[in-house]
């Protein structure tokens, strides 16, 4: 049995109206990319991208999306990804843009880099902060992104350090 390897591109869309997110959905970022690569590619584009093609993850409230394609055709779908300019979404035009951020072979390493991209965000956040309610909340953000185990460990290691303090 032979295995189809595929690819997968982690995007963020990139609006200036916040409004634009709620407008969103994989229907609407599934047709823009295809018509990008229709585009710019023409039909032979439009044909070798959409055999396995599809949006694997979407979080309107982020603006990030999951592509999959095929491995050998994802140079296509990366180079017409640049040419998005707007999605169209029940008549409405909201003008965006799409960043890659990571092109990976498997949803797990996207996943990844994902957590650490986020992670990297948030402690970007925290530098420029100036107030000290959002610079807490910015922490414990960073905090409960950390790996369920390591925290347990962590509290472990506190309680024993009080309890030495205190004897």
């Amino acid at each position: 049995m032979v295995r189809f390897k595929n690819r997968y591109f982690l995007c963020e869309i990139i609006s200036e109206d916040p409004r634009c997110r709620q407008l969103i959905e994989e229907r609407v970022v599934h047709n823009a990319v295809k018509n990008a690569v229709a585009r710019i590619h023409g039909d032979f584009g439009v044909a070798c991208c959409s055999i396995a093609f599809s949006v694997k993850y979407l979080n309107a409230y982020t603006g990030v999306v999951l592509f999959c394609c095929r491995k050998d055709f994802y140079q296509l779908l990366w180079s017409s990804l640049p040419f998005i300019t707007h999605l169209e979404n029940r008549s409405q035009h909201c003008p965006c843009s799409f960043n890659t951020l990571h092109v990976g072979a498997t949803i797990r390493r996207c996943q990844k880099f994902l957590i650490q991209y986020n992670k990297d965000q948030l402690l970007l956040l925290l530098r420029n902060c100036t107030n000290e309610a959002d610079r807490k909340a910015i922490q414990k953000s960073v905090q409960s992104c950390a790996l369920v185990g390591v925290e347990q460990f962590q509290s472990e290691d506190e309680e024993s350090e009080e309890n030495v303090e205190m004897d």
